[in-house]
């Protein structure tokens, strides 16, 4: 299932995606006759696709009528991995990591496809990277990697937008990537029983429609049950925190000439199968 967040003029709730096709919240609810939650945490959550997987429904909504949000509001954390694709390592001359390499971003800094990448123009050097994102769906501690994808509710695209300028002035780098709006995703989750193998995805950013990244996430050095293993070693994991595994070759700065973005540039992500984010960038 496609699970998004949706808008439709004041009007804020939640619904399923079916190719270019909506169902809202308030249409499932009519068509199941049964009164669904208010917030799509509690919908995620609370065992409420169990109940509708084998349902027959209709999709009569469209798409391009409604405005797709972030897909978790609150999410109790945001944690990124550094060095995780093996040609990234490779294009900045790092090795791979034994354990993640994590910061964190907040909460504030997530948005939505078609929202605007809003940035300082103190800052020059501003980066992309595409990135594979899950939503953790149960809270777990100090899993065993054979258990951990039971934990992972879903996927989506996830763009790690970077102050290089300022990321590589510093020793940690959670400044850098803390800005608002510096962490769109979407456009919507994509439950884990829809994904065959999440280790073998195409991903590809595009700027102004040039491909800047284009790889698989095969190339992760740390797969994802490691990951949310190694995690729930050192903090409790809780329902509806986003884990965005890291990037892949082709962010600018390790370009021979940097592409960096500018005012006015279109960056676009898109992960097989998952959906793409489109985000404007506009500097202030």
């Amino acid at each position: 299932m496609k699970i998004a967040r949706i808008r439709k003029g004041a009007s804020e709730s939640y619904g399923m995606i079916h190719g270019d096709s909506v169902l809202s919240r308030e249409e499932l609810a009519k068509q199941l006759n049964v009164k669904l939650p208010d917030s799509i945490d509690e919908f995620l959550f609370g065992n409420w696709l169990d109940k509708i997987r084998n349902a027959k429904l209709t999709f009569s909504g469209k798409i391009d009528q409604y405005k797709l949000l972030s897909p978790i509001p609150n999410p109790p954390k945001i944690i990124c991995l550094g060095y995780n694709y093996l040609d990234h390592a490779k294009e900045q001359g790092a090795k791979p990591p034994e354990e993640p390499v994590i910061f964190m971003k907040p909460r504030t800094a997530l948005i939505g496809t078609d929202d605007s990448i809003v940035c300082p123009k103190f800052v020059t050097q501003l980066d992309y990277e595409g990135e594979l994102a899950f939503v953790i769906g149960k809270e777990c501690k100090n899993v065993q990697q054979e258990d951990a994808m039971d934990n992972v509710f879903g996927y989506m695209a996830f763009n790690d937008v970077s102050a290089r300028d300022i990321q590589f002035k510093e020793s940690q780098w959670t400044r850098s990537k803390s800005f608002d709006t510096f962490a769109p995703c979407g456009p919507w989750i994509t439950t884990k029983d829809e994904v065959k193998d999440p280790h073998n995805l195409t991903i590809v950013t595009k700027v102004n429609g040039e491909v800047r990244q284009n790889s698989s996430t095969k190339n992760m050095a740390l797969k994802i049950d490691r990951i949310v293993a190694s995690l729930s070693k050192v903090m409790t994991l809780e329902k509806g925190d986003i884990v965005a595994t890291g990037t892949p070759s082709g962010v600018a700065v390790f370009m021979t000439q940097p592409k960096f973005l500018n005012h006015g540039d279109v960056v676009e992500i898109e992960i097989e199968n998952l959906g793409k984010i489109r985000n404007n960038v506009v500097f202030v």
